[in-house]
């Protein structure tokens, strides 16, 4: 099981949203590069990086940032948020990003999101935020009307790396992961499934651990790291 923490990039600045609000962000450092060195000398293996302001815009926005971090670690990446075109997926992964997120894409697009897993094996994550189990687009700001398990229908055969399915409406709440449909998505498809959106406390960590063995194999974890909730060494170890 990995954990990866989440390096959430507004304006140039590490910040936490609540439920998605944009407006409703709270600056946790003004240096991504500093925070993902952090997050490297804590032991953690992969780190998780979604542009706020490019998957809003729908395009990429806190390049700079970005690459400061690849800069400053040597650890893998993943990264999210206003990913629209193939010519963007190679333009990351050329700069030394290891997967690439795509969710809206895979919703408004499936064409071209089958042509990116085809182009880019096992580098392509697919990224279902979700009300429920409602997939959301666009930052999140529009409902797609579709479900999790008619998306992951259309991509079951493509060669995904991951699936990362992503609470909107705990994200950032500190109550807790929606374990449920969590496994259900996993039971529904033999990509492997990272849990995310409302992480609070160990017991999250241990709730993913003993989903491992149905096909959940990671969490993303955000403002618990960054408020203190969840030590990194005490998470890591359960993981292990």
């Amino acid at each position: 099981m990995i954990i990866y923490p989440a390096i959430d990039l507004k304006d140039g600045n590490c910040v936490r949203l609540h439920k998605g609000v944009m407006e409703s962000e709270t600056i946790y450092n003004e240096n991504p590069a500093a925070q993902a060195a952090e997050f490297a000398k804590a032991g953690f293996s992969w780190i998780h990086i979604v542009d706020l302001n490019g998957a809003i815009e729908g395009k990429p926005v806190n390049e700079t940032a970005v690459k400061d971090i690849l800069d400053a670690t040597d650890l893998p990446l993943q990264l999210g948020g206003g990913i629209r075109s193939l010519e963007q997926i190679e333009n990351w992964l050329q700069a030394g990003v290891s997967r690439v997120i795509l969710g809206t894409m895979a919703v408004k697009n499936p064409e071209l999101m089958i042509k990116a897993c085809a182009l880019f094996p096992d580098q392509i994550v697919l990224g279902l935020d979700a009300y429920g189990m409602d997939v959301a687009t666009e930052g999140w700001v529009e409902k797609s009307g579709q479900s999790l398990l008619d998306i992951i229908e259309q991509y079951r055969d493509c060669g995904l790396n991951h699936i990362i399915y992503t609470d909107i409406n705990r994200d950032g709440t500190g109550e807790g992961l929606n374990m449920e449909s969590t496994i259900q998505l996993a039971k529904n498809t033999t990509i492997p499934v990272i849990a995310s959106g409302g992480v609070g406390s160990l017991a999250d960590v241990e709730a993913v651990k003993t989903a491992e063995k149905q096909g959940v194999t990671g969490m993303i974890i955000g403002k618990a790291l960054y408020d203190g909730r969840i030590d990194p060494l005490d998470a890591l170890k359960i993981a292990a």
